[in-house]
């Protein structure tokens, strides 16, 4: 693992369209209710089963709800071997304090084709 990274700069990775995956490790029933734009949900329970949908990444973000438990993901992800060479970070705050700053996205999209936001509450 290479550390924290704020939810300020996983926004700025979000606007720059940066090399990044952000991995949600919440259940599925969570992630869909809400999430970061461009995450993915990797539920933590499934997370040693499939490492390998990682492997060869430059950089990847793990993400939870207060940033505890997304510590003991990226250290997984870190010593898995064919992420060695990636960049593997741990949202600090979590989703509670990205998405009291910036808002989630839920996945039932409008008509509009927008995405509602919602605080993470």
């Amino acid at each position: 693992m290479d550390g924290e990274i704020s939810p300020d700069e996983v926004k700025e990775l979000i606007a720059d369209d940066a090399d990044v995956r952000i991995v949600d490790i919440r259940d599925e029933r969570r992630f869909e209710h809400s999430h970061i734009p461009d995450s993915e949900n990797i539920p933590f329970d499934q997370l040693m089963d499939r490492l390998e949908e990682l492997e060869g990444e430059d950089r990847i973000v793990t993400v939870c709800p207060h940033g505890k438990a997304s510590v003991q993901a990226a250290q997984l992800i870190g010593t898995y071997e064919g992420t060695a060479d990636a960049r593997v970070e741990s949202m600090e705050g979590g989703l509670d304090k990205y998405g009291m700053k910036f808002g989630l996205v839920r996945e039932d999209d409008g008509e509009d084709g927008e995405a509602e936001r919602e605080s993470p509450f």
